[in-house]
């Protein structure tokens, strides 16, 4: 799908075509309440895009309408469009469930299922009608998760007695195992502590290979670290009191974070509100 040069509200598309999932003037409201507006940007494949931005500004409800899960939250209507692999998933007829199949997601606090770790991961496939075996989807999900040598001799065990670390990679593996190539990850380690965290953001580098990954996050040096691109939002100042989110710059990370185009987002970055 031909992209414009430049979005009308400053942000830089990827220089490619490889687009994987495109928003175009985007809106959410719940109930009355307008939460974001005009959000334009197109998500490169196989790349790791992080949201950043202040507490309030529509990071996660960006996040939750690349896979409908806003569809979930009563009095939750959105506008404009979602182009996943050049198909509208908000079109008439469109079944939601199967693109959240498509489009895995990860949460901020690691939400195991009070089942084994190896029906944690073959929760998905199962629903799904998977005929393949098994038993061999659940160890490739998780050696991918990272997670395999950890926990190989205790499949049968409950995944709520692992570590929260483990237990997000668990989630992770999970995620996998429905074979997305889209993961939405929302400030998947902000539960964890610093050696778990490291290992979070050494396997999303290497799931990009194999995915493309958006996540949300608070942590600038994570954003830095990780992120191919950056998205800033914030809030419209001209309606401040709406607190109404807006997307103010998107680009290459390094750009974002040393040569950005807006005096908002430089004043993010540095730390001088946020």
């Amino acid at each position: 799908m031909a992209q414009e040069a430049l979005k009308s509200n400053g942000s830089t598309p990827a220089a490619d075509q490889d687009i994987i999932i495109s928003v175009n003037g985007l809106a959410v409201y719940y109930g009355e309440k307008l939460a974001v507006r005009d959000i334009s940007l197109d998500f490169k494949r196989h790349h790791i895009t992080a949201l950043i931005g202040p507490s309030g500004c529509g990071k996660s409800t960006l996040l939750r309408c690349l896979n409908r899960m806003n569809d979930l939250i009563p009095g939750a209507r959105v506008e404009g469009s979602v182009t996943y692999n050049g198909e509208n998933i908000y079109a008439p007829g469109t079944d939601p469930v199967d693109v959240r199949r498509r489009v895995g997601m990860v949460f901020q606090k690691p939400n195991p299922f009070p089942k084994s770790i190896y029906d944690n991961v073959a929760f998905g496939p199962r629903i799904n009608g998977y005929r393949g075996n098994m038993d061999e989807l659940v160890e490739r999900c998780l050696r991918q998760a990272a997670l395999w040598d950890e926990v190989k001799d205790q499949l049968r065990e409950s995944g709520l007695a692992l570590s929260g670390g483990q237990q997000q990679r668990l989630c992770i593996a999970r995620a996998l195992a429905t074979e997305p190539d889209l993961i939405l990850m929302d400030e998947p380690a902000s539960a964890l502590d610093p050696i778990a965290t490291l290992k979070i953001e050494e396997l999303m580098y290497e799931l990009k290979e194999q995915y493309t990954i958006i996540i949300v996050t608070h942590n600038m040096q994570q954003a830095a670290r990780v992120s191919d691109f950056t998205a800033f939002l914030s809030v419209d100042r001209e309606h401040i009191d709406d607190r109404i989110g807006i997307l103010v710059e998107y680009g290459v990370t390094e750009q974002i974070f040393t040569k950005p185009t807006r005096q908002e987002t430089e004043d993010y970055v540095s730390g001088r509100f946020g």
